[in-house]
């Protein structure tokens, strides 16, 4: 692919693999890689005209993958694989388990909300992915901690951008696999000032780094065991594990308690009044064991919460 958004793929000289995944029934990549994105188009996530394109560090090695979905076969298109790097065989294996293939929403009773009902109905390929590589989902979701998702994503554009590494193959301009947990541990006090991460958090990623070995392990875990393991660690609650298990185990149950903004929009969407988070639970309760899947039905409705009230302030870190 010639560099820049909005290109076809080009026939690339690096060595890669490729695969055809056939879904079982409908499927919505877009929708469902999404929780990836962290902003958009960043350092490890970008669409464009050709399809989806994701940067991970594998246990073999940083890999690039790309996805698209062939058009006219509708939302349960096949969709054609390719992937770079040294770690392209397991990002190709991966495939599977990215757009949700295990993930059945059969189960899942929401009849009695005329909302998620007519929600459900018109997004039948939203699936939940499970990406695996819980430090590296960790890392940012650490960073997002108590601060607004604009210093978030702009911390981790910066910080992965100036200690991971390019991208393997024709990835877009700007695409960067992640650093690895001691290239995480070397990071100068100044440099995550500059960023604008206070040294709490900082400090927590450090601390994680030092056991990311460990914390991948929690992969083969059930996302339970993996998020008690995860709150075992010093500065990773409830938030932050949810955040985590969500996107590495694909966590069918995850529930960002203490979110700024996620109680309110669930009290909006399901009774029309804001609530908070004992609120948000209770009404969540009737679907115990799906609530993400309920929360991402929430979210693909485009119900927000109701701008009104104090908003949090967004905090300047560097002038500390």
């Amino acid at each position: 692919m010639a560099r820049g958004g909005g290109s076809a793929l080009r026939s690339a000289p690096d060595p890669h693999v490729s695969t055809v995944y056939r879904p079982s029934g409908h499927l919505d990549l877009s929708a469902t890689v999404s929780v990836f994105s962290r902003g958009g188009d960043g350092p490890c996530f970008r669409r464009d005209s050709s399809g989806v394109w994701l940067t991970m560090r594998t246990p073999l090695g940083g890999a690039t993958l790309w996805m698209r979905q062939r058009r006219g076969d509708g939302e349960g298109g096949e969709v054609d694989a390719r992937a770079w790097g040294a770690g392209r065989e397991w990002a190709i294996a991966r495939v599977p388990h990215l757009l949700g293939a295990h993930d059945d929403w059969s189960d899942l009773d929401v009849s009695a909300s005329p909302l998620l009902s007519e929600v459900l109905r018109r997004n039948p390929g939203l699936r939940l992915a499970s990406g695996g590589l819980v430090f590296e989902m960790l890392v940012p979701s650490i960073i997002e901690q108590k601060v607004t998702v604009v210093e978030a994503w702009g911390a981790w554009r910066r910080l992965v951008r100036r200690h991971g590494e390019a991208a393997p193959g024709p990835a877009p301009e700007g695409m960067f696999v992640v650093p690895g947990p001691e290239a995480w541990r070397f990071i100068p006090s100044w440099e995550w000032h500059a960023a604008g991460v206070d040294p709490r958090r900082s400090q927590t990623v450090v601390r994680a780094s030092r056991v990311a070995e460990a914390i991948d392990r929690s992969g083969d875990a059930h996302a339970v065991e993996a998020s008690r393991r995860l709150q075992s660690l010093p500065g990773i609650g409830v938030w932050t594990a949810a955040e985590v298990t969500l996107r590495a185990h694909g966590d069918a149950d995850a529930v960002s308690v203490g979110d700024y903004h996620l109680a309110a929009t669930v009290g909006t969407a399901l009774t029309g009044e804001a609530v908070d988070d004992d609120g948000m639970l209770e009404l969540l309760a009737p679907w115990a064991g799906q609530r993400q899947r309920v929360l991402r039905l929430i979210e693909r409705s485009g119900i927000r919460k109701p701008r009104r009230g104090p908003r949090i302030t967004i905090q300047d870190h560097r002038r500390h």
